[in-house]
């Protein structure tokens, strides 16, 4: 049974950081499985915020070069410089059947797995 836990998140001002991390039970981290965060606001649909694939990193175009997802004992996104847009929860998501690959990596359907998610809010 596989379980993936997020946490790190909180509240913190414009321009604070914040570091989420995922846990994953159940299953043994392999490179070629797609793993990535997501984020969803009120109102607004989930959107693909960063992924692991074969040891590269992907970022959504408003993330890119303030946020940074690695991969080692759990799956974790150092976020910086933050503002409200960033405001959502953050869900970490995992495609265990191998369907991902780099340029499908924000498509939330292809993913297998997920968290609960957990709360980033910028003021």
């Amino acid at each position: 049974h596989v379980q993936l836990v997020e946490s790190g998140g909180g509240s913190v001002q414009a321009g604070g950081s914040l570091r989420l991390s995922c846990v994953v039970s159940g299953y043994t981290f392999n490179k070629g499985y797609c793993m990535g965060w997501f984020r969803q606001a009120p109102g607004k649909e989930r959107e693909g915020v960063a992924a692991i694939w074969n040891g590269r990193p992907y970022y959504a175009g408003a993330v890119n070069g303030r946020f940074t997802i690695s991969q080692g004992d759990a799956l974790t996104l150092q976020m910086n410089n933050l503002n409200p847009e960033d405001t959502a929860m953050y869900y970490c998501a995992a495609d265990l059947q191998g369907r991902t690959y780099g340029g499908s990596w924000a498509r939330d359907y292809e993913y297998t797995d997920w968290g609960q998610g957990t709360q980033v809010t910028v003021s």
